[in-house]
């Protein structure tokens, strides 16, 4: 092999753009993975804070504030796929949200391998004095999760990445480099309307569990809820990370992206 196409690769590596697609592809990508498979513990925010629950009212369900483990993850994700939006346009978002799908179903199908691998007598007991009878039954339970909270899971997040991308982009052409903190709530607005209620509403209604509309609505929408928030309190780091990015790739690279970008 020539040495001229031995160093292709590493003048490719070189590119600070590709290095920083790389990167923020990969840290997209653990995030939602992560979010995934800590999705399934729903948590107490009151209580979690130390705090008397604030005995809300909404859809007919009252107590405290619930929400799935995951959301924490969540503002994480959105921050990367408007930063990607921003300066690797619609067709590096939709790459890596089908990269991301495809190693969530990866690591689901792997989970589901090694919770079918029989255990060994002596570790299904070897917690009992943390409190858990059964260590495969745990285990089972918390990295299972079900084909319906897999569907559902993979259903809602693609739709709302693609939700995403195309919002973004409309808003986009509609206000040229100005507002991106608009079009990065926008399309975070629309794509987790579609996200915090589709994947429910497959995994816990359309699943074994059936929940009752009521609480459906009622989860789905604290959940949007919360998104929404912290959406609104990253707008701040989104203009950061843009600094941040710009000031590593040189202005007129980064201007290059982004008109790019807003071509593709």
């Amino acid at each position: 092999m020539s040495a001229g196409t031995d160093a292709a690769p590493a003048r490719v590596l070189d590119d600070r753009a590709v290095r920083l697609f790389i990167a923020l592809a990969a840290f997209f990508c653990a995030n939602a993975i992560l979010a995934e498979f800590i999705g399934v513990k729903i948590f107490a925010l009151e209580d979690t804070l130390g705090l008397a629950p604030f005995q809300w009212n909404l859809f007919g369900q009252s107590g405290s504030l619930s929400f799935t483990a995951g959301t924490l993850l969540w503002p994480v994700v959105f921050i990367m796929t408007d930063t990607i939006n921003e300066f690797f346009g619609r067709r590096g978002v939709k790459f890596i949200s089908w990269l991301a799908a495809g190693l969530i179903a990866y690591a689901f199908l792997f989970a589901f391998a090694a919770i079918a691998l029989a255990p060994a007598s002596w570790w299904r007991e070897a917690a009992q004095a943390q409190g858990v009878p059964d260590y495969q039954a745990a285990y089972a339970a918390v990295f299972g999760q079900g084909m319906w909270i897999v569907a559902g899971s993979l259903v809602a997040f693609l739709v709302g990445q693609l939700a995403d991308v195309a919002v973004f982009h409309r808003i986009r052409r509609a206000t040229g480099e100005k507002h991106v903190w608009l079009r990065a709530t926008g399309s975070t607005a629309v794509s987790q309307l579609v996200d915090s209620f589709v994947v429910i509403w497959i995994a816990f209604v359309l699943g074994p569990q059936k929940w009752p509309m009521s609480l459906f609505l009622a989860v789905s929408t604290l959940n949007y809820a919360y998104k929404m928030l912290f959406a609104f309190a990253l707008i701040p780091l989104l203009y950061l990370m843009r600094r941040g990015i710009t000031a590593w790739l040189g202005e007129a690279r980064a201007r290059q992206l982004r008109e790019q970008a807003a071509s593709l």
